[in-house]
């Protein structure tokens, strides 16, 4: 699968652990020796403003979107190739998604799981065929994975559905797997009801 364009999810908050930061830096670095677009939120703080600011002195194209109200000076990235600015986060998170061809979660908060649970959902739906992948830097994503697991144990989330999300703690590895990436068939519940429908 050709990825020209990637969306990163991320916090705006720097954490407490170093490495993440230096991981945010490579993989936007990492980004533009691709020639992939890094396409994420917009800011200049925090894991966010690493991995743009990685991409940039990269030489790499990176487009940012934010909604007005958080387009406060403090926050957001001046220097980015584009900018661009709309009503609502609804809005932000439907214009990164198009014009993304895969996504990357770094680690974050509520936002970030927002956004990487949103779009897995709707992949899992068939609303899009794109590659969903997740940057385990220093085992942060450990309970979140043995939570998801525990889903498929529980009888919550099928195990084809636990296998969209692609994990790696690696960026190359990550990658690899993201150019490597077959869709899902559409569920066959959602063939029928799409059917009665018509």
């Amino acid at each position: 699968m050709k990825l020209s364009s990637i969306c990163v999810y991320c916090g705006s908050s720097a954490g407490t652990d170093p490495e993440i930061i230096n991981q945010a830096r490579l993989l936007g670095a990492t980004l533009a020796k691709k020639d992939m677009t890094l396409v994420y939120g917009a800011a200049k703080i925090g894991v966010m403003g690493a991995v743009a600011q990685g991409a940039l002195d990269a030489n790499g194209k990176v487009i940012g979107v934010i909604p007005a109200f958080l387009q406060i000076k403090e926050v957001v990235h001046t220097g980015l190739t584009e900018l661009i600015v709309n009503e609502t986060m609804h809005e932000r998170k439907m214009k990164l998604q198009e014009l993304s061809d895969g996504f990357i979660t770094l680690p974050g908060g509520f936002g970030t799981m927002e956004e990487l649970f949103e779009v897995l959902t709707w992949s899992q739906l068939a609303l899009h065929k794109k590659p969903v992948g997740m940057l385990n830097v220093n085992g942060f994503y450990d309970d979140l994975l043995s939570a998801l697991k525990n889903m498929v144990d529980k009888g919550f989330l099928k195990q084809e559905n636990y296998d969209i999300l692609l994990v790696d703690t690696t960026i190359d590895g990550l990658l690899d797997q993201m150019e490597n990436f077959e869709p899902m068939a559409m569920p066959k519940w959602l063939k029928a009801s799409l059917s009665d429908n018509e």
